[in-house]
């Protein structure tokens, strides 16, 4: 039988008490988090009256995202200590494949979206990335690539799946002009030119919208961050510039490349409207 050494004894006794400091710490650190459903539970208890029905969805909702953020957290520390760059590719190409899943599953009409969706976000997300890295705008480290990567992402994945909602769902209700348009001898990109703009504008919009009015009605998330952080918020905001040209370059790319690739799903090898994609409503 194994006997511990005292100097062993002590040293286990050591790293037990480490464990339970940080165990003690985090719960500590939660307990704002905690009270702060106080505002959720307004929200719920306003539902009930109102009889919307959204209770039960918005406490699993809060639920959720307290689990999520809990467990990404752990995750994240664990990256940020490790030297790897394989890391950052793989925590990037899981915020693709989860922006290409959901942005999908809005354009679920859309045949293969989930693919198309997932291949113009990345396009997007990494042509931005890769320029910012390239003119040392972000260091390539976990700290600022993760961080930065996952708004480029959700802003791109809006974007994509608001773009091809829209373009299917125009053609659909434009379906006679289209094939007018095709029978005349127009390219599928020639004939559905008016749907795809009108498509990328309204997609588009929020993001300018929030560009022109950033600090004047609220002040972004990463701003904040750093200013509750203790940053001057002159740092703050020379960040959040870079932040609002990166969300407008990757999802603008983003969105365009969305509209290529959703070409092949829409038309035959003959020039002509795949019907049965808008059959379905």
């Amino acid at each position: 039988m194994h006997h511990f050494s005292p100097h062993q004894g002590k040293e286990v006794t050591w790293i037990l008490a480490m464990d339970l400091e940080w165990l003690l710490e985090y719960l500590k650190g939660m307990l704002k988090p905690t009270l702060a459903l106080v505002v959720v539970l307004m929200a719920v208890i306003l539902s009930y009256m109102q009889k919307l029905g959204l209770g039960g969805e918005m406490v699993y909702s809060i639920f959720r995202a307290f689990v999520q953020l809990s467990i990404i957290g752990f995750v994240l520390e664990f990256i940020f200590t490790q030297k790897n760059v394989g890391w950052i590719v793989l925590a990037y190409l899981f915020m693709v494949c989860v922006a290409g899943y959901t942005a999908g599953q809005r354009a679920k009409h859309v045949p293969r979206g989930k693919y198309v969706a997932g291949a113009s976000i990345l396009a997007g997300t990494a042509v931005t990335m890769f320029l910012l890295v390239l003119l040392n705008v972000f260091p390539f480290t976990p700290q600022y690539i993760i961080p930065v990567a996952g708004m480029m992402v959700g802003n791109a994945m809006t974007v994509t799946g608001v773009t091809m909602k829209r373009l299917r769902d125009d053609i659909k209700i434009q379906m006679s002009l289209v094939e007018t348009a095709l029978a005349l001898g127009a390219t599928p990109r020639q004939a559905t030119h008016q749907q795809v703009k009108r498509s990328l504008v309204i997609a588009l919009s929020p993001v300018l919208d929030n560009a022109k009015t950033v600090g004047l009605i609220s002040l972004p998330g990463a701003m904040t961050g750093l200013i509750m952080g203790g940053a001057s918020p002159l740092e703050a905001i020379r960040l959040q510039i870079v932040v609002m040209n990166m969300l407008l370059g990757a999802s603008t790319v983003s969105s365009i490349m969305s509209t290529y690739l959703c070409w092949p799903a829409f038309f035959t090898k003959a020039y002509q409207l795949e019907t049965k994609v808008f059959m379905s409503d």
